[in-house]
């Protein structure tokens, strides 16, 4: 699942960071309407739970780190609950390197949704895998969201979305609350452990950094004064666009051709 590229650049405000395209990658968040999915992304970004709901078309955010003086890129793709365009579901799934599959406790037709976007990704990736002779592994979060509503409201049992991952050892399971924050950083360190990244990516883990900061932060020796002894930190890209779909599409092509080695994914345009 690994990027391999040429070297990526991001530009943010009058910095530019260059990301080693091998530290890129992209998260795509899946499932029905309604169940979470932008609030656990914007728990994961801002550590905020937004209480009104505005429907998701599909959102594209940026995030890069500076972890012990190496550059990493995490792309989050929020795809719709509607699906209204499914050739682009599926190049969304052909294109990720992490997923996250959102269901709602409290709603049956939100977790069929869920196994159904289980064995789409299985059959798409394992199809795209047999063309490019890949052997990467396909990391998994299955998340049963709203787990604050409580027993009485419960429509999924616990050992359902246990029985979805058992069968697969990068693929794990998790009840969380987005709006309690409960279970929400665990579910990312287990993510990113089952993907090989650093742990330290995770939401609880890292110094949050703002934009002002970005022309010093890709040094190998960026320290904050008020932090001692931590050695990663992270930037939200505020202006970060989704790379267009000719160029996903050419990637998905090249692979499969092995026209080359290489993936190059549009570069992050900033306003």
């Amino acid at each position: 699942f690994q990027v391999q590229a040429m070297m990526k650049t991001m530009s943010s405000g009058n910095c530019t960071l260059n990301v080693p395209a091998k530290n890129s990658y992209r998260m795509v968040v899946l499932g029905a309407s309604r169940v979470g999915k932008s609030s656990i992304v914007s728990r994961f970004l801002n550590g905020r739970f937004e209480d009104q709901y505005t429907p998701t078309i599909e959102d594209f955010h940026r995030k890069v780190y500076n972890i012990r003086g190496d550059m990493y890129q995490l792309d989050i793709l929020d795809t719709s609950g509607n699906h209204p365009f499914p050739a682009m579901r599926r190049l969304s799934i052909l294109t990720g390197d992490v997923f996250i599959l959102v269901f709602s406790l409290d709603n049956r037709e939100s977790f069929d949704e869920v196994k159904r976007l289980q064995k789409q990704i299985l059959e798409v990736k394992s199809c795209l895998k047999n063309k490019t002779k890949e052997s990467a592994d396909l990391p998994m979060v299955i998340c049963g969201n709203k787990n604050d509503h409580g027993e009485i409201y419960r429509k999924v049992r616990s050992d359902e979305g246990e029985n979805l991952v058992s069968s697969d050892e990068n693929c794990a399971y998790f009840e969380v609350s987005a709006k309690k924050n409960t279970n929400v950083d665990e579910m990312f360190y287990v993510l990113f452990s089952m993907a090989k990244l650093p742990h330290e990516m995770s939401p609880a883990l890292h110094r949050k950094i703002s934009i002002q900061y970005g022309d010093t932060f890709q040094q190998k020796s960026f320290r904050m004064r008020r932090v001692k002894d931590m050695d990663a930190y992270g930037m939200i890209s505020p202006f970060a666009r989704r790379p267009s779909v000719n160029s996903d599409l050419k990637y998905i092509k090249s692979k499969v051709l092995r026209e080359g080695q290489s993936r190059e994914r549009e570069k992050c345009t900033i306003q």
